[in-house]
C-alpha cells in the first residue's frame, strides 16, 4: 500500500472536521501553551504567532487549542527553546538566530549574512533544507517549521550619520545571530537583547545602534526618535524567518491528519505574512522618511567588505560539527545552482 500524500490528509481531516459536531470535536482536545519571544501581537512576528494559533484551532477543528503567551509572560523571550525541548511548554514561537550558543549553525534558519533571501530560503528548505533543519533539532526534543516572515531587515537604526562600515567601530549596537557576530567582525560590539528591552537600551544609552527587523516593525517602537539614521540593506539579515517550535514527542503523539493541518497553518502563515511585510514595509518605510527619518544606502565597496570579512566566520561555524558542514555545504551549493535562474528572472 501506498503512503497518502500530505495533501489528501489534510483534505481528509477538513472533511472530517466539517463533518463532526462540535462538541464531539471538543472532547479530548490538546491544549498547548506556545510561548513566544515577542511581545504580545508585536507587528510581524507577535501576530503571526497568534494566527497560527487560530489557524491551527480552524484547520483541527479545535482539536488543538493553542493559548498563546507573550515574552516573560510564560518563559524569558530567550529561553522559548529550552522550554520546549524540556517539556516546559507544548509550543514556542520564535527565531533560530537566538540559539547561536547552543548549535552555532542554528541561526541560518532564520537568516544568513549574504545568504537567501526569503524565497530563495523557502525553495531551500523544501528541497532538503528542511530535512537538515529537523536532524539539527531532533537530538533536543524539538520539532521545528517556518512559522512567519518579516522579510528583508534594514542594516540597522544609528544615532549617528554613517559614511562607511568603518563608522561604525567602536559602536555598540543590538544586533542578534550571525549578523551581530558580523558586526562585531567590522569593529563593532553587538549586544544580543530582547526586542521588548531595545528602546530602553538605546534612550539609556546602553547601545548607540539598533539592528531589529524592518521598517512596518521598527517603526512603532520609536527607534527613530533616538536614532534618524536608517541604514540598508540589510547585508546582514536578508531574510526574517521566524520559526513554530513542538516538543518532538507531542509531534509524534498527533495523527497524521492533524500533523498536516498544522504543517498547512504553518505553510499559510509563512505566505500570509511575507506578502503583509512586503506591502506594509512599502507604507512604514514612506512614512518615516516624511517624519525625518534619513535613509543610508551602504556603497558596493563596503558591502564587498562585510562580505569578506564574514567569510572566516561562516567557515568558523561549519568546523563546529558535522552537521553545520552539512548544512552550510547543502546552502551553498544550493544558491550557486539557483542564483542563476533568480538574476535573469528579476527585472
Amino acid at each position: 500500500m501506498t503512503r497518502p500524500s500530505r495533501r489528501a490528509l489534510l483534505a481528509t481531516a477538513t472533511a472530517s472536521v466539517l463533518a463532526a459536531p462540535t462538541i464531539a470535536r471538543a472532547q479530548g482536545a490538546r491544549r498547548w501553551r506556545c510561548a513566544t519571544s515577542w511581545a504580545k501581537n508585536m507587528p510581524g512576528p507577535g501576530v503571526s504567532a497568534r494566527r497560527l494559533a487560530e489557524r491551527i484551532m480552524a484547520l483541527t477543528g479545535g482539536q488543538i487549542v493553542v493559548d498563546v503567551f507573550g515574552a516573560g509572560e510564560l518563559v524569558p523571550a530567550l529561553q522559548v527553546f529550552d522550554a520546549v525541548s524540556n517539556g516546559t511548554i507544548e509550543m514556542g514561537h520564535t527565531a533560530s538566530l537566538f540559539w547561536g550558543g547552543k548549535m552555532p549553525v542554528a541561526p541560518v534558519f532564520t537568516t544568513l549574512p549574504f545568504g537567501p533571501d526569503p524565497l530563495e530560503h523557502q525553495a531551500w528548505l523544501v528541497s532538503g533544507g528542511q530535512a537538515l533543519w529537523d536532524e539539527l533539532y531532533a537530538p533536543l526534543g524539538v520539532k521545528p517549521f517556518l512559522g512567519g516572515n518579516t522579510g528583508p531587515s534594514a542594516a540597522g537604526w544609528f544615532r549617528k550619520e554613517i559614511a562607511s562600515l568603518d563608522d561604525i567601530k567602536g559602536m555598540r549596537i543590538r544586533s542578534t545571530g550571525l549578523g551581530g557576530e558580523l558586526y562585531t567582525a567590522l569593529g563593532a560590539t553587538a549586544m544580543a537583547l530582547p526586542p521588548a528591552d531595545t528602546y530602553a537600551a538605546l534612550e539609556r544609552g546602553v547601545v548607540d545602534a539598533v539592528e531589529l527587523l524592518a521598517p512596518t516593525n521598527d517603526a512603532p517602537l520609536g527607534f527613530n526618535r533616538l536614532a534618524p539614521y536608517y541604514v540598508f540593506p540589510g547585508f546582514n539579515k536578508p531574510n526574517g524567518a521566524s520559526e513554530l517550535l513542538i516538543g518532538a514527542k507531542h509531534w509524534r503523539d498527533l495523527p497524521a491528519p492533524l500533523q498536516a493541518a498544522v504543517e498547512a497553518a504553518c505553510v499559510a502563515e509563512h505566505a500570509m505574512a511575507l506578502a503583509e511585510a512586503h506591502a506594509a514595509n512599502a507604507k512604514a518605510l514612506a512614512g518615516l522618511i516624511q517624519s525625518g527619518t534619513r535613509l543610508i544606502r551602504l556603497k558596493p565597496d563596503d558591502l564587498a567588505k562585510a562580505d569578506a570579512r564574514f567569510a572566516p566566520i561562516r567557515e568558523r561555524i561549519a568546523g563546529t560539527s558535522p552537521a553545520a558542514a552539512q548544512i552550510l555545504t547543502h546552502l551553498t551549493q544550493f544558491l550557486a545552482a539557483t542564483r542563476p535562474w533568480s538574476a535573469i528572472s528579476r527585472v
